[in-house]
């Protein structure tokens, strides 16, 4: 990827933190990055795959944060946990709620999106894996703790109850650590 190529995509990130993707459109986004529609469609082909760009780099910010997360973490403090404290802090929240926004943007349009979203499902579903404990490690449960941790997110973007959620996230720490196989 060129130099300037990867400024545009910080720069679009940052411009979509603001704006969200519901009404993105190119010619304000080329406007306040200091661009034109035109260079953004040089270096991205079109405005889906420029998103789709984004989302990437969202995902890969994310994906390793949680394995940083999940390699440094005392054994006392689960890895989903400390990814819950990590995800829902002020700094780190716009880039949880734009990812969701995305994918359900990106759900609605399969024939554009659906790769990106097959393959982000299959790389957390991996990561997360990898960071189950034997007893319990599973496609099964690597799929609830994503189910759970995506719902309880959500509700955490809608309602901004913190405390509430952490304690239903506790919940289910507890209740998957004593599953059986």
């Amino acid at each position: 990827m060129s130099t300037r190529k990867k400024e545009l995509l910080h720069a679009a990130l940052a411009y979509l933190l603001e704006h969200g993707l519901a009404n993105a459109s190119l010619r304000p986004m080329a406007g306040q990055l200091g661009t034109s529609p035109r260079i953004l469609m040089f270096h991205f082909k079109s405005k889906e795959r420029l998103l789709q760009e984004v989302m990437e780099e969202i995902q890969i910010h994310l994906q390793f944060s949680f394995e940083r997360m999940s390699e440094s973490g005392r054994k006392s403090d689960p890895p989903l946990r400390r990814f819950w404290k990590w995800a829902t802090e002020k700094r780190n929240l716009p880039y949880l709620r734009l990812l969701y926004e995305a994918h359900i943007i990106a759900a609605q349009n399969p024939k554009v999106y659906g790769p990106y979203l097959r393959k982000t499902s299959r790389d957390w579903q991996d990561a997360v894996l990898q960071n189950l404990s034997q007893s319990v490690r599973g496609e099964d449960m690597a799929t609830l703790c994503i189910a759970v941790f995506d719902g309880l997110l959500l509700e955490m973007i809608m309602t901004g109850e913190r405390s509430r959620l952490l304690a239903a996230l506790d919940k289910f720490v507890v209740l998957a650590s004593s599953a059986k196989r």
